[in-house]
C-alpha cells in the first residue's frame, strides 16, 4: 500500500509550528507496513488543496490530509478536498447527532464548519475535539490538533496495511564518506532497504519484509565496519 501525507497550514509554511503530524504519521504508517511516497504542505488556500489532494488521490492508494479543519475562516480543507473529488460540502447528520448526543454541544452553537463535510463522506467521530473528519474516496481528513489527529487516525489504523516491516540497524565510528564502498556492496548483495544517518556516529539501517535478509545484510555490514560501542541489533 502507498499513501501520500498532505499537511495544511499558513503556520507550517512560515515556520510557525513544527509539523510534528507527518512525521507521527510516517511513523505509524511505517510501522504498519504502508509506503509513505510523498508529505507534501500546502497553504490554506481551497485550490492548493484541491490541486494536490486530485493528483494524489490518482497516484496512490490512499491520502491522508490534516490541518484545516474546524469551524475558523482559515479552515477550508473540506472545501479543497470537496473540490478535489467533484462534490460540494453538505450537512452530515451523523456529525451533528454526534456532536449533540455524544459531545453535548447545542445545535445552534456549531458552526457549518463543524458540522458540514464533502457530500458522501463517511464521517470519522472526534473523540477528544469538536471537528469532525472523514473519509471520501481514497481521501482522508483529520483536524491538526495533533491529540485529534492521533485518536482519529488509530480509529481507522486498521485501513492501512502491508507487509511488515523488518530493520536493524549498525552504528559505526567511520566517517559516511569512507563507508561508500561498503554501502554500495551491501546493496549489491542483499535486497534490502539501506539508509546512512550521520551524527556523532553513522547510523546505517537495513529494512526489508524479509527478516532474514535485513538479518544477513545487517551481520555482513557490522563484520566489515568499525562498530561503535553502542550499535542496536535488529528491530521490529
Amino acid at each position: 500500500m502507498q499513501v501520500a501525507l498532505v499537511t495544511v497550514g499558513d503556520e507550517l509554511l512560515a515556520g510557525d509550528t513544527v509539523n510534528t503530524n507527518a512525521s507521527w504519521l510516517a511513523g505509524r504508517l511505517t510501522a504498519r507496513g504502508v509506503a509513505v511516497e510523498r508529505v507534501t504542505t500546502v497553504p490554506d488556500r481551497v485550490d492548493d488543496i484541491a490541486g494536490v489532494v486530485r493528483e494524489y488521490r490518482d497516484a496512490y492508494d490512499a491520502v491522508l490530509v490534516t490541518g484545516g479543519v474546524g469551524p475558523t475562516h482559515d479552515d477550508v480543507t473540506m472545501d479543497g478536498v470537496a473540490a478535489a473529488v467533484g462534490v460540494d460540502l453538505a450537512a452530515n447528520d451523523e456529525a451533528l447527532a454526534y456532536l449533540t448526543e455524544q459531545g453535548g454541544y447545542a445545535a445552534d452553537d456549531l458552526t457549518e464548519g463543524t458540522t458540514h463535510l464533502p457530500a458522501g463522506a463517511r464521517v470519522i467521530h472526534n473523540e477528544v475535539g469538536v471537528a469532525p473528519g472523514c473519509v471520501i474516496e481514497s481521501v482522508y481528513v483529520f483536524p491538526g490538533v495533533p491529540p485529534e489527529m492521533q485518536a482519529m487516525f488509530e480509529s481507522v489504523a486498521d485501513e492501512f496495511a502491508g507487509d511488515e516491516p523488518h530493520t536493524a540497524t549498525v552504528e559505526t565510528s567511520e566517517p559516511e564518506s569512507r563507508l561508500l564502498d561498503r554501502l554500495a556492496e551491501v546493496r549489491q548483495r542483499y535486497d534490502v532497504a539501506v539508509g546512512s544517518y550521520p551524527g556523532e556516529n553513522v547510523r546505517v539501517k537495513f529494512t526489508s519484509t524479509d527478516e532474514t535478509l535485513v538479518r544477513e545484510a545487517a551481520d555482513w555490514f557490522r563484520e566489515r565496519v568499525e562498530v561503535s560501542e553502542s550499535t542496536p541489533t535488529t528491530e521490529d
